[in-house]
């Protein structure tokens, strides 16, 4: 059946009004709530309130080196969840890598506090991290999961944005870009990220147990299998595939791309039945909130949909 352009347009808008859009002229400032449990940096979140029913809990961690404040910026992700009855707390990451027990102790306080606080349930909860953000908290999910006595949450859905989730493989990568010296920018993330890791739990390979615990995928299944434990989660991986974008600016190959490894994942969690398990390719979505291009981003994130996914879980 034929139908005017104009005619499809209006239908494609009335489907995406389901998700309400955030007022502009309306934004909501978010409340700094300190948590006296917490060393400095991690002693506080900032928590966006919508003004009715909290229907559902958004989580939000930003990437490494960056605290609560860094997000907002970058996504209209807080604002477009409180216009959607959905809590938005955003926390800080700051020179965390890993779900270590330090983090986890920080998050573990966190969540405590957002419950009593706001009155929600454990399993009201969202999770969605950037970058090292998302290696955090999808491996948080999963020690929710698999060892449910010690957390106080039980999320339902976890999304990363271009999160590299595998720390064996990152190294690796690190390894590569220091060694081929292509480009100053990857060989300066490179030789920082490798002293920090070395640094904090040492050598992957030679600390496999270690590392074993705290990455969240391991594309060596005889190195761990901890996605296991999110077989009752709905996943989401967000990922911004621009090959020539890596190849130009970074001269870094599809092997090297955060995405290679996140495809492996989902495909094992829908190889052992997960229904809910999602690979979300965009392509040059992602933009830094000063117009630069890269793919690197929170922009890759469709908040609408996202927003959305979340109301349905």
């Amino acid at each position: 059946m034929y139908l005017h352009p104009s005619i499809r347009l209006l239908v494609l808008l009335l489907c995406l009004s389901q998700c309400t859009a955030p007022d502009k002229t309306n934004d909501i400032e978010p409340q700094k709530i300190e948590i006296a449990a917490n060393p400095e940096p991690y002693n506080y979140y900032l928590a966006y309130r919508p003004s009715g029913p909290i229907e559902k809990v958004l989580f939000l961690l930003p990437g490494f080196g960056q605290m609560a404040e860094s997000v907002e910026p970058e996504t209209d992700l807080p604002q477009f969840a409180v216009q959607n009855n959905i809590l938005c707390i955003v926390g800080s990451t700051y020179k965390s890598l890993f779900a270590d027990s330090l983090m986890q102790n920080n998050l573990n306080n966190i969540f405590d506090d957002v419950i009593h606080r706001y009155k929600v349930k454990p399993e009201q909860f969202i999770l969605g991290g950037f970058s090292a953000g998302g290696i955090i908290l999808t491996r948080y999910t999963e020690l929710c999961y698999q060892f449910p006595e010690d957390y106080p949450i039980k999320p339902k859905g976890i999304f990363s944005v271009d999160s590299p989730l595998d720390l064996f493989t990152i190294y690796e990568n690190f390894e590569e870009s220091r060694e081929n010296a292509f480009t100053e920018i990857a060989v300066n993330e490179a030789k920082w990220c490798m002293k920090l890791m070395e640094e904090s739990h040492g050598i992957p390979l030679e600390n496999k147990e270690t590392y074993s615990y705290l990455s969240p995928f391991c594309m060596d299944k005889t190195l761990g299998e901890n996605e296991q434990f999110l077989m009752d989660v709905s996943v989401r991986c967000y990922h911004d595939v621009d090959i020539n974008w890596r190849l130009k600016e970074r001269n870094q190959p599809v092997r090297n791309q955060n995405y290679l490894v996140s495809s492996e994942l989902i495909n094992r969690l829908l190889l052992r039945g997960h229904t809910q398990a999602s690979f979300i390719q965009t392509f040059q979505t992602g933009y830094r909130s000063d117009g630069r291009r890269h793919p690197h981003s929170w922009s890759i994130v469709d908040v609408p949909e996202c927003i959305e996914w979340i109301k349905n879980l």
